[in-house]
């Protein structure tokens, strides 16, 4: 695994300023840096999606939601976000693992897998028609290899995991990974700072600028219902960077499954 903090220290922790020379070393190259956003967990409006709305403003959204328990209001709610697509979280989110969470563990009866699946897949393309991009963001970033084949059975065409634990592998679907979660989970659930931020979203641009990860779009990962303040400022700032710089390109999660075709 990557080091994504490779280059700095507690004493040489990465500032802004870091990652507007790792950009500006993209464009001498006559590079540009593929980002995409992914958010979780949504079921229905909130404050706080409305408040990732907004943040977000014309940068496309990824937004993962659980199909048994939306409800038909958050449809309405999108009308009004053109650059918002809904992609698809598992079933209900519910834990079927013994060990670490999953929804779609190791040795879990594949008919219930399969059933899961198609339900969930059903039920978002008949709620938000072609706002529904079908790919699937398993809860937990978690989704045993062994069902990969029921994943274009149930007309999902994507799997979005998180690289930074290893990623999703599939051959029978394009994979759409996350690389940074902005969220602490084994802290506070706060945001994870904005050294360790930096020196995540630097790393991932460096290794890709020079050639030792594969040349993928950089997703970053949010929880609209968890985000506190630091996480929203640094967004902020980061999206007026990025939104400002040539040498960056935001995509939204159909488009990198049309590239990957």
């Amino acid at each position: 695994m990557m080091n994504l903090a490779a280059g700095f220290d507690s004493v040489t922790a990465p500032a802004w300023t870091d990652l507007a020379d790792e950009l500006d070393a993209w464009a001498a190259q006559g590079k540009a840096a593929c980002l995409w956003w992914r958010d979780d967990d949504a079921v229905e409006p909130t404050p706080q999606l409305d408040d990732l709305i907004d943040l977000a403003g014309g940068v496309p959204l990824g937004l993962a939601v659980i199909p048994a328990m939306v409800r038909p209001e958050l449809r309405e709610a999108l009308t009004g976000a053109p650059q918002v697509a809904v992609l698809q979280h598992g079933w209900r989110h519910a834990n079927h693992g013994g060990g670490k969470k999953s929804e779609f563990p190791p040795g879990r009866a594949p008919r219930d897998v399969a059933a899961d699946l198609a339900a969930g897949r059903d039920r978002l393309g008949d709620l938000f028609g072609d706002v529904f991009v079908p790919v699937l963001a398993p809860p937990w970033n978690r989704f045993a290899a062994e069902f990969e084949p029921l994943l274009p059975e149930a007309g999902l065409i994507g799997l979005s995991g998180l690289a930074r634990s290893g990623g999703l592998s599939a051959t029978s679907v394009a994979t759409v990974d996350v690389h940074l979660d902005l969220v602490a989970w084994r802290g506070d659930r706060g945001f994870i700072g904005e050294a360790r931020a930096l020196a995540g979203l630097i790393g991932e641009l460096s290794a890709r600028r020079l050639g030792v990860a594969p040349d993928s779009a950089i997703g970053i990962l949010t929880h609209h219902l968890v985000m506190d303040r630091p996480a929203a400022g640094f967004l902020a700032e980061f999206l007026d960077l990025t939104r400002a710089h040539d040498a960056v390109r935001w995509v939204g999660p159909g488009a990198l499954l049309d590239a990957r075709r």
